[in-house]
């Protein structure tokens, strides 16, 4: 194995498929995997997808990039879509289940998500986005990782995978971090287990990220904060580094995983949220 971080860390030949590609954490995600090498294989719901492929085509060329929009809720148009993927490509090295809706359907910052009212509905779109969605890409891209013997998955999880969301965080704003996310993202953290268990012999790896207070302060809409809300302060207060983290502090991490540089490396969460949970 060379030892230089060059070629450590290189993805070089390998393709990426990347859910939830253009959202908030998913537009770094993508410009981190590309800059070190990767083809990428996008897949989002929103409009912004196209525009950001159309960007990165012009950046990285058109055979580097390849975007499919598919909403995923509709799951057998997702399978669909993901059958004609693995039709199409000799070979998906790296798969990243990252797609989570944050919104008022999911029970984000609406009283309607609290734990004491929260709707069937809530659970089941956590749970669908949460462990499903990712449970579908494994099973239908595992299959030529097994037979290859190589791949490597991770899953993007949260902090709350592992420690519940501070009621005072949250005491006299409108944000609200519902208990389905919390529990669909714990979920997700077994499920990650599992794989690396049982498909370990194949030679797949699985591990996830587990981001801390990323919050959207560059972002507009109702799931938004700015620099300078008294939110923000409370987030920062929680870590050791008194700080929010930065989308590009996660690109580390991610490419770590990706590459030759974690071949050892399995089952493993990979926390990444400033100190949060270390106090």
């Amino acid at each position: 194995m060379n030892l230089q971080a060059s070629s450590l860390f290189s993805l070089e030949g390998k393709t990426a498929l990347l859910t939830g590609a253009s959202g908030f954490l998913g537009r770094t995600f993508g410009r981190a995997l590309l800059l070190n090498g990767a083809r990428l294989i996008m897949l989002g719901r929103s409009a912004r997808l196209l525009t950001l492929a159309n960007e990165w085509i012009s950046e990285f060329g058109a055979d580097r990039v390849q975007a499919c929009q598919i909403d995923m809720y509709d799951l057998p148009a997702f399978s669909s879509t993901l059958d004609e993927i693995i039709a199409r490509e000799a070979f998906v090295d790296i798969l990243i289940n990252n797609a989570h809706e944050l919104g008022f359907h999911t029970g984000f910052n609406t009283p309607d998500g609290a734990l004491e009212v929260a709707s069937f509905e809530h659970w089941m779109r956590n749970m669908t986005g949460g462990v499903y969605w990712a449970a579908l890409t494994t099973q239908k891209l595992g299959e030529a990782m097994k037979a290859r013997h190589l791949g490597s998955i991770i899953n993007i999880s949260t902090m709350y995978a592992l420690t519940a969301p501070s009621p005072r965080l949250y005491k006299d704003t409108n944000f609200l971090n519902p208990p389905a996310y919390s529990a669909s993202k714990a979920a997700l953290l077994a499920f990650t287990r599992y794989i690396a268990s049982f498909w370990g012999p194949y030679g797949i790896r699985a591990n996830a990220i587990l981001p801390g207070p990323f919050s959207n302060t560059q972002e507009s809409g109702p799931n938004s904060v700015q620099d300078g809300d008294f939110f923000i302060d409370r987030l920062k207060d929680r870590t050791c580094l008194g700080r929010i983290g930065r989308p590009e502090e996660l690109a580390g991490a991610l490419i770590f995983l990706a590459s030759d540089a974690s071949s050892y490396v399995t089952g493993h969460a990979l926390v990444v949220d400033g100190g949060w949970t270390a106090i």
